[in-house]
């Protein structure tokens, strides 16, 4: 199983919706892309900092698939409408990080 995270590292300034995120936008992935494999999503709130640092991120999303195969055809079928919903709920540039998961 391959788990992709989906971060958002802020920088000043940055805008995110996190009540957006949270309900639509995980609701759109959840839509698109369990037809295409999608085994889990697991969504993520980053919480402030005490010393009032940005976070490495405000935020991210977890996409757990059998094989990184799965996740490829997904994104090939539906990444260009996952990403224009992006403008919806930030302007961060997120990062992709594919992880092979040992459990």
């Amino acid at each position: 199983m391959i788990r992709v995270t989906v971060s958002y590292p802020p920088h000043e300034g940055c805008q995110f919706d996190h009540g957006y995120y949270q309900s639509t936008h995980a609701q759109l992935i959840r839509d698109r892309l369990s037809a295409h494999g999608l085994v889990k999503l697991e969504i993520d709130q980053t919480l402030p900092e005490r010393s009032g640092k940005l976070p490495a991120s405000v935020a991210a999303a977890h996409m757990f698939f059998n094989d990184a195969a799965a996740f490829k055809a997904a994104m090939g079928a539906e990444g260009k409408v996952l990403g224009a919903d992006r403008t919806n709920y930030t302007d961060i540039i997120p990062v992709v990080v594919i992880s092979q998961v040992i459990q």
